[in-house]
């Protein structure tokens, strides 16, 4: 799941990035409202951290301007501590959740989480697909009960894939979704994570749909 992180603050971001890369995610930096608003416009994140105390145009503004043009991505926003006033505004202007610095870097992440299980329509982090079961909080995969060891990129793709569970994905779509916006995406380099899946998981899980892309069996 790719990640937009919208903070002004230098040592603060670097600290986000590197959580959400431990965490499974990838994840690109704005470090204005202005540029945070063309990347919010122009790439498909699955969420957004976004400070509302930024630099050229404010945090809310950014956001209002996303919904105002049916940008819909889950967005959790920052706020001082003793910012009542900003996080009811921030709520108001279509916000999905908050946090109030300083905060626990990993209730950050586990809120992140379940604002990308909610968009897709789940609730719990468990994906169960018969066999096949991908905790999405803990980023263990386990088939038949056993662990399976993935890599950083084959448990994004997995991932990925089963919150889409049994919808075809696009090549284009899981690229969009895998890669930060500096990385040289290469489509090559998917179709061999798929073939690493495949050995990994078993032939019976990943469908390749001639012409159009991808899809995980649904349970």
């Amino acid at each position: 799941m790719r990640i937009l992180v919208v903070e002004d603050h230098a040592a603060l971001a670097r600290q986000l990035m590197e959580a959400l890369a431990e965490a499974g995610f990838v994840a690109d930096h704005a470090a204005d409202g202005e540029e945070g608003l063309f990347l919010g416009e122009t790439e498909p994140y699955d969420a957004v951290v976004l400070d509302l105390g930024l630099p050229r145009l404010d945090g809310l503004s950014v956001l209002k301007r996303w919904r105002a043009a049916g940008r819909d991505l889950p967005v959790l926003i920052l706020t001082a501590r003793d910012g009542w006033s900003e996080k009811v505004a921030g709520l108001n202007a279509g916000a999905d959740d908050y946090l109030a610095k300083p905060f626990v870097m990993a209730e950050l992440i586990a809120r992140l989480q379940a604002l990308v299980r909610r968009a897709h329509g789940r609730s719990q982090p468990q994906i169960s697909l018969g066999r096949l079961v991908i905790d999405t909080g803990t980023q263990r995969v386990l088939l038949d009960g056993a662990t399976t060891r993935l890599t950083g990129l084959e448990y994004r793709l997995l991932a990925y894939l089963a919150l889409h569970a049994g919808q075809v994905v696009s090549k284009t779509e899981l690229t969009e979704h895998l890669y930060a916006q500096d990385f040289d995406r290469d489509s090559n380099t998917l179709e061999v994570m798929v073939g690493r899946l495949r050995r990994k998981l078993g032939e019976g899980f990943i469908e390749t749909v001639r012409g159009q892309g991808y899809r995980l069996a649904a349970a």
